[in-house]
């Protein structure tokens, strides 16, 4: 090999390490100026547009100038099963850590969804009015209640306010997803609640009884109570009215559980009806023909204690007009009373 030849290839040497020199000084500078970047962001908390670059245990992962993880609690408000549709995606985050000695860069997305609903709440909840009828969405069902969305925000309706009847797990009545009407019961800005009700957004059950039963109707209910003074029967969700208990039955009876049970389906006669006072008197023995009574026997009855003498008046003296008694002391002890003069 000539000397010539091997100049040439100790310059392409010398070239390629000057390169991979520049390359890795241009690097270190880059990466300089991404944490720079990096530390004024956090310190602003300033919103950043990130791309995901990979889908990771426990996270994503994404490039800002130097590698930056979102673990899975910060990116999104609620649980995420599966982040695989996560990757090429564009999430807008804040720096939530930083830790330049050990090269670590954390990231949140949820922190900037959480600002912007904390903001978006404010605003809806100044222009809420208590009494306000809104369309709302189901967001998720608890034993206790089911969370509406009301326009980006979430408001609480209590198992009490979903329906006029009793119920016993919201997912009864409805179901996430279900679009809903709500009314706006109380709007509590200090603490961030909204109190809701569907049912009273719908028409009263009582408001509906009133045109639907009259005085006199006879109408099969339901057993839904049993008290020490009678029976409360449900005519239609959420409309009771009272059988006493005096009304429960033709014969005596000392408790209505002798001869009813919760759950149990009669007929009864409505014998008052006020809507107003939303107050129903029922009767179960109207509907229900009276027994019959025992025939009377035409002997005469014994007297009370036979082994008693039967007095009779026999004295000749003594009349029972009104003009025989009105004998005086002196016609029956004259005699007597001679004696003391």
């Amino acid at each position: 090999m000539s000397e010539e030849i091997k100049n040439e290839e100790v310059v392409e040497e010398l070239n390629q390490e000057e390169l991979e020199q520049a390359i890795l000084k241009s690097g270190a500078e880059e990466i300089e100026k991404a944490w720079d970047i990096l530390v004024k962001n956090f310190e602003s908390q300033e919103i950043i547009e990130v791309i995901v670059s990979d889908v990771v245990k426990g996270g994503l992962v994404a490039d800002v100038g130097v590698r930056g993880f979102i673990p899975a609690s910060m990116v999104e408000r609620h649980f995420v099963e599966d982040f695989s549709e996560y990757k090429g995606r564009t999430l807008r985050v804040k720096v939530k850590e930083l830790d330049r000695e050990n090269n670590k860069v954390i990231l949140s997305a949820k922190d900037v969804l959480e600002g912007e609903f904390e903001a978006k709440k404010l605003e809806i909840m100044a222009n809420l009015k208590e009494g306000q009828v809104i369309e709302g969405t189901v967001q998720r069902l608890t034993q206790f209640g089911a969370f509406v969305d009301i326009g980006g925000v979430d408001g609480l309706v209590h198992v009490s306010e979903i329906a006029w009847s009793r119920v016993e797990k919201p997912s009864d009545v409805v179901s996430e997803g279900e679009q809903v009407k709500v009314k706006v019961l109380k709007v509590d800005s200090e603490k961030g609640k909204i109190s809701l009700s569907i049912k009273a957004a719908q028409p009263g059950p009582w408001e509906a009884a009133a045109s639907q039963f009259n005085t006199g109707d006879v109408v099969t209910g339901e057993v839904k109570r049993l008290v020490a003074f009678g029976a409360f029967v449900e005519l239609v969700p959420g409309v009771e009215g009272l059988v006493h208990i005096s009304q429960i039955s033709h014969n005596h009876i000392a408790t209505p559980q002798e001869v009813l049970q919760e759950g149990q389906q009669v007929q009864v006669k409505i014998l008052e009806m006020n809507p107003v006072e939303k107050r129903v008197s029922l009767s179960i023995k109207e509907t229900e023909e009276a027994p019959a009574q025992e025939q009377r026997s035409d002997k005469p009855r014994a007297p009370r204690n036979s082994r008693e003498p039967k007095v009779e008046f026999n004295n000749p003296n003594v009349s029972l007009s009104n003009e025989g008694l009105s004998f005086t002391l002196g016609d029956l002890f004259g005699d007597k009373l001679d004696k003391f003069k």
